[in-house]
């Protein structure tokens, strides 16, 4: 079957404290699909079930290998879920406090795309 992109969806989450690029990746994605609808899936694409819809997520952040995958993508509601995450994203030196657990005065930022498609 075809793949066709249906929309693509960009965001950007930060972790400013407790350096988990795993936080700053699921709020990038959370970022990207957090002003949307999408009737197209049903109206235009025919859907019947918004899980039959393919979701490939990519992610830009510090520190890919530390990421948890499953709660990157428990962000998304619906579809057929894959995640890419890369190196990249920035490090930005901010302010350790104590009472906040860090582990460092980094701040994580990870850049987020959010591609819906679907089959025809």
């Amino acid at each position: 079957m075809n793949r066709k992109r249906l929309i693509i969806e960009m965001g950007m989450g930060i972790d400013q404290h407790g350096q988990e690029p795993t936080i700053a990746a699921a709020r990038a994605v959370r970022n990207a699909i957090a002003h949307n609808a999408l009737p197209g899936v049903w109206e235009v694409a025919g859907l019947s079930d918004p899980n039959d819809m393919i979701v490939e997520v990519q992610v830009a952040v510090p520190y890919p290998e530390q990421v948890r995958e499953d709660e990157v993508l428990a962000v998304l509601p619906f579809g057929k879920k894959t995640l890419t995450v890369e190196f990249g994203g920035m490090v930005v030196q901010g302010r350790a406090i104590e009472s906040l657990n860090d582990k460092n005065d980094e701040m994580l930022i990870a850049i987020a795309a959010v591609t819906v498609l679907v089959e025809n």
